[in-house]
C-alpha cells in the first residue's frame, strides 16, 4: 500500500479530538480510524462518503456534525437538566460511530481512491455500526465508548445516556444531510433505499 500518514490525516480531519481530555483515549480513536482506513484500502480519509449513494458529503463532515451536535446537547443536558454526561465517552463514540464505513463502502467509490482493500475486513455484509464497534474494541477503547457506537435500534440491549446522545445526534445530522442533498427525510431515505442500504 502507498505510504499514507493516516495518523496525521485523522488528527487534521477531526479537530474535535481535542475535546477528549484523556490522551490515551484520543490516541485509541485515531488508531481505530487508522486501522479502518488501512484495511479498507483508502488513500485519503476525505474520500470515504457519508452514504453509498450520497457521495457529495464526506463521512468526515457527517462525523464532525454528529460530534458537534452531541457536544452542544450534552452542554444543555448538564446546564439545563443537571445531568452529567461523560464528554470523553460522547466525543470518542461520536468520532467512531461511522468508522466502520471504511469497511462497508469501498465497493461504492471509484477505484482511484482505493488501493487493495483487505477482503478479510471489507464487506457490505456487516453494518458499519457493528464493524465500528469491533474496531473500537480491537484498539481497547473503554466499554462505555464501545457501547455507544452501535446506533441502530436493537444492536445494544442496554443504552446509556451517552449512547442515546450519539444516536440522536446521528439522526439529527443524517436528517440534515438527506434533506440538503436529496430533499427527503432520513426516514424517507431509509424507506426508499433499505433494500440496498
Amino acid at each position: 500500500m502507498a505510504d499514507v500518514d493516516f495518523d496525521r490525516q485523522v488528527r487534521e480531519a477531526f479537530s474535535e479530538l481535542e475535546e477528549i481530555e484523556d490522551d490515551d483515549l484520543r490516541d485509541r480513536v485515531v488508531e481505530a480510524w487508522t486501522l479502518g482506513l488501512e484495511r479498507g484500502g483508502w488513500l485519503d480519509i476525505e474520500d470515504v462518503p457519508y452514504a453509498w449513494n450520497i457521495q457529495e458529503v464526506t463521512n468526515v463532515e457527517h462525523v464532525r456534525g454528529v460530534t458537534r451536535i452531541a457536544l452542544e446537547t450534552a452542554r444543555e443536558q448538564r446546564e439545563f437538566h443537571g445531568a452529567d454526561p461523560d464528554i470523553d465517552t460522547i466525543v470518542a463514540a461520536c468520532l467512531l460511530h461511522d468508522v466502520g464505513k471504511c469497511y462497508e463502502y469501498p465497493d461504492h467509490v471509484d477505484d482511484v481512491v482505493l488501493e487493495e482493500p483487505d477482503p478479510r475486513y471489507v464487506s457490505e455484509e456487516i453494518p458499519h455500526s457493528i464493524s465500528g464497534y469491533a474496531l473500537a474494541h480491537e484498539v481497547g477503547c473503554p466499554l462505555p465508548v464501545q457501547r455507544a457506537i452501535p446506533h441502530f435500534l436493537g444492536e445494544v440491549p442496554t443504552r446509556t445516556l451517552e449512547a442515546e446522545l450519539v444516536k440522536s445526534a446521528n439522526s439529527a445530522s443524517s436528517n440534515a444531510i438527506t434533506q440538503a442533498t436529496m430533499g427527503i427525510t432520513l426516514q424517507e431515505w431509509v424507506e426508499e433505499y433499505s433494500q440496498t442500504a
